[in-house]
């Protein structure tokens, strides 16, 4: 689409990257660090602040600062890395995403910078001594916003035509006292010259006071130009080798030519022709105290002999328009709060897109202009993936901790994203599955540092919960892409079944599974002394991911009745998964433990034998994500399907007795299946529902509280293993250190749990209650449990009656702060206890599910109505 050309899909950060790491150790963090950086030409992709570019990133715009009391101009966002920081890597910048129209028409976001110098030092040596025990020590912390000394620097972008994008500057002078601000927008080409395939280089230079010319062959954009007079410093986007390398430069004005210009009165660093790859506009400006200016630019296609006449009204024009899709979007919404949550939610999803750039096997063989890349790294990571290349737009986790993507938070981000806009949301899904990003043998690309990693294959379910909201929002199905997503599926669910089912029993290993430390042991390694895991979770992913591709499969049937022996295959997969579950190996042991009436993993051991590792995760809650529904209307038309079920059901007695309760029909006859009967769903949701294990205020915990006070004990083979309930960060080096599974609330699991509970309600009806809260002797119906699952997460970000935001709990400031409290950061993972934001700040992609939680839901009627339409004819 024309009008996504140009969008936010500058990365927030390129340095510490893999896909930018040519070291011979895989040391990604240590190859560029930030202060490396500004003088480093980047291989794959580009970063800065607040920036835009066009889908191939051919061409950046982004701003920098300087308070003339930093050490550096302030061109990227500062934060440390995975070894600096006592809990991993972290940014310590304030930003805030506010605004986006899904083609981004309309943009806004918010960054504090502050007057005096940026303490780089205090929060590098304060982090480093700070060790696992103690929370991380952040910018807010210094002090130096204490006295109010810094800029609220809003940055606004408004397109008047895909290619006519208008930028606004708005700096305010939070302080009492007069300060000086350089700003810098800048102009540049990624660098695409050096590597030896293509020596074409496109130019900036200077047309005349005020305006930059652009030419490059690829794009249509020629001019950028500025409201506020300013001279325009030109260098090249291209290594300063001498600093870097200690080698001769080759180019003789650097990437980092506008910093030595600025900071060190270098005017040998800058070109004296006014052309080059890169271009900065210098605007030298004093602040009154609590002074506003407003700075004005154009980036178009045509030359204008007065770019700025119309400005504000196509500004306006623009605003209004997002003002009016949000008041569309969210008219069953009453509350003003849960609006401006919901809007920033998903403006933090629409500023995390980024130009994902990474072809794997010219990274491992180097470039041909390039000194060649070590052997060593051919044996460190990706080396199976050579066929993964992707030049795309993607949907980022964090753009600054996690910017590259991730499969298992994609799928979730997908959920919000199809509210908005569910065609980019299919193609996300879609493209995870294309050729060259899904590996030959199906297998679904993880994340950057280890494609092979496994996480739970949620991409089935994401698809046809995404399919479901196209189709209500359109009101006409998307066929041709549930059928496309539906054959690549097949193959993944095919590298499911040989890779993870290493004994053909239908007990899945899974691997680590996306939750980090959950477990006694890292379950990404092979266990030192031959055992083997047998994970309660990989098996009940994958019993749903059967039974995902079973509705997809019934849902394709309606249209093409091949497919209802698809749906066939994998209605009785599911019911060898379930019978799995309940018959392991050759003692027939069950992973549901009747003594504590909960799933748990286990351990089996060389000598054949096996035991229970009974630490209540929530690995042993997965298991209630496995449940469809299904009425009798859908059954009539699938007449082949119910045929061959019926069959099973009385030929296979084994298989029929583990589904739950199928041939006794619930509301509306409706027919349940799910790896948990009555009996079973009720004492699990015992455990889940007690405030003493993992119902905490805000949300159900990934670890019993349980263990906070006594804490998991194994003793195997001469080692000594402990897992004790930590509420916030994790006190282990366990997957970088950087997440913690062991006590916090996760919006993803969170979320299946609600959806779970609602589908069961779909079949149960309000007959079926549940003690909620474990021992208070009230009961609910699951609808009710399910709502209120869902109030208590958004209640982690809504004002509370005294006003207060639960994420922000740690910080007064933030709390009472008007220029800070309204601001809502989509944290990573939240406070066991407390549910303060705790990890990466702007995650904003699987957190943002919360969106999703606060849009109106569909009543009864209308919902029975969209599980069991048929195809117009």
């Amino acid at each position: 689409m024309a009008w996504k050309k140009y969008g936010p899909y500058v990365s927030n950060r390129e340095w510490g990257l893999v896909r930018e790491d040519y070291s011979a150790s895989g040391d990604a963090w240590e190859y560029t660090n930030y202060f490396s950086a500004e003088s480093t030409t980047y291989r794959w992709a580009e970063e800065g602040i607040c920036g835009i570019c066009d889908d191939f990133q051919f061409l950046v715009f982004s701003v920098g600062f300087w308070n003339k009391k930093d050490q550096i101009i302030k061109e990227r966002l500062f934060g440390l890395s995975n070894s600096q920081g006592n809990h991993g890597e972290d940014v310590k910048e304030y930003y805030y995403y506010l605004d986006s129209t899904p083609t981004h028409s309309y943009m806004k976001m918010l960054y504090k910078y502050p007057q005096n110098a940026f303490p780089y030092e205090d929060l590098i040596n304060r982090n480093a001594a700070a060790g696992k025990e103690n929370p991380e020590y952040e910018l807010i912390d210094t002090g130096i916003f204490d006295q109010n000394e810094y800029f609220d620097i809003f940055i606004e972008y408004a397109k008047n035509s895909p290619d006519d994008i208008l930028i606004k500057l708005t700096v305010t002078n939070k302080a009492k006292i007069e300060a000086p601000l350089i700003l810098l927008p800048t102009l540049w080409f990624r660098n695409t010259w050096n590597w030896g395939y293509d020596d074409y280089k496109p130019e900036l230079s200077s047309a005349k006071e005020n305006q930059i010319k652009i030419d490059h062959k690829g794009l249509t954009l020629k001019n950028l130009y500025s409201n506020t007079s300013a001279k325009a410093l030109f260098c090249d986007n291209d290594t300063n080798e001498k600093k870097i390398y200690h080698q001769p430069n080759s180019s003789k004005y650097c990437k980092d030519g506008v910093n030595d210009f600025i900071l060190k009165q270098d005017e040998s660093a800058i070109n004296p022709e006014n052309k080059g790859t890169k271009v900065a506009f210098f605007i030298d400006e004093n602040f009154a105290e609590l002074e506003t200016k407003i700075f004005e630019f154009r980036l178009c296609k045509d030359d204008l002999e007065k770019p700025f006449d119309d400005f504000e009204k196509l500004f306006s024009a623009r605003q209004n328009e997002a003002d009016e899709f949000y008041n569309e979007t969210q008219k069953g919404i009453i509350s003003d709060d849960e609006k401006l949550v919901q809007r920033q939610a998903f403006a933090g999803l629409l500023w995390s897109k980024q130009f994902y750039h990474y072809n794997v096997d010219k990274w491992l063989k180097g470039d041909p202009a390039e000194v060649k890349p070590p052997e060593s790294r051919k044996d460190i990571r990706n080396y199976d993936w050579q066929n993964f290349n992707s030049f795309d737009i993607i949907s980022m986790p964090d753009k600054w901790e996690y910017p590259w993507f991730a499969t298992w938070d994609l799928a979730f981000h997908t959920i919000s994203f199809a509210l908005i806009d569910p065609d980019f949301a299919k193609q996300q899904l879609k493209l995870l599955t294309l050729d060259w990003f899904m590996h030959p043998n199906g297998q679904l690309p993880a994340y950057e540092w280890n494609f092979s990693d496994v996480n739970p294959p949620v991409h089935a379910w994401a698809a046809f919960r995404v399919f479901k909201i196209d189709e209500t929002l359109k009101n006409k199905p998307d066929i041709e892409f549930l059928e496309g997503i539906f054959q690549k599926l097949l193959i993944n669910f095919t590298w499911w079944v040989n890779k993870k089912d290493i004994n053909g029993n239908n007990i899945f290993e899974g691997g680590f599974l996306g939750l980090d430390n959950v477990g006694v042991f890292d379950r990404s390694q092979e266990l030192p002394d031959g055992e083997s895991l047998e994970q309660a979770d990989g098996t009940s992913w994958m019993a749903m991911f059967a039974l995902n591709m079973m509705r997809i499969a019934m849902e394709l049937a309606l249209y093409n009745k091949v497919y209802e022996e698809m749906a066939t295959k994998f209605f009785e997969h599911f019911l060898s998964i379930a019978k799995a579950l309940d018959n392991m190996g050759e003692n027939n042991l069950s992973l549901w433990d009747e003594q504590d009436q909960f799933f748990y993993d286990a351990l089996s051991l060389k000598d054949g034998s096996n035991f229970f590792l009974r630490l209540r995760t929530i690995v042993g809650l997965i298991p209630i994500f496995a449940v469809e529904v299904i009425d009798d209307e859908m059954l009539q038309k699938l007449p082949k399907f119910k045929a061959r079920m019926q069959w099973v059901l009385e030929n296979k007695p084994e298989l029929a007795s583990l589904v739950s309760h199928w041939e006794v029909k619930g509301e509306n006859s409706k027919h349940l299946l799910s790896l948990l009967r009555g009996h079973r769903l009720k004492k699990l949701l015992n455990r889940m529902l007690d405030e003493k294990e993992f119902l905490g205020e805000f949300g159900v915990r990934a670890l019993s509280k349980e263990y906070e006070e006594n804490p998991f004990e194994l003793s195997l083979n001469g080692n000594d293993f402990t897992v004790k309930y930590l509420p916030a960060e994790s006190n282990s080096y366990m997957f970088g250190g950087n997440s913690n599974w062991r006590g916090p609330i996760w919006f993803p699991v969170n979320f299946l749990i609600i959806e779970s509970l609602q589908r069961f309600f779909f079949y149960y009806s309000p007959d079926f209650k549940v003690e909620y809260p474990t021992g208070s002797g009230q009961f609910f119906d699951l609808d009710e449990i399910a709502t209120s699952l869902g109030d208590r997460l958004k209640n982690i970000f809504l004002k509370g009656e005294d006003g207060k935001r639960v994420f922000n709990r740690q910080y007064p400031r933030f709390q009472e702060d008007p220029d800070f409290r309204d601001y809502i950061l989509f944290y990573e993972y939240f406070h066991g206890d407390t549910g303060r934001g705790v990890g990466a700040s702007h995650q904003t992609g699987w957190t943002a599910v919360v969106a999703k939680l606060l849009q109106p839901r569909l009543s009864k009627s209308k919902m029975d109505k969209a599980e069991t339409q048929s195809p117009k004819t």
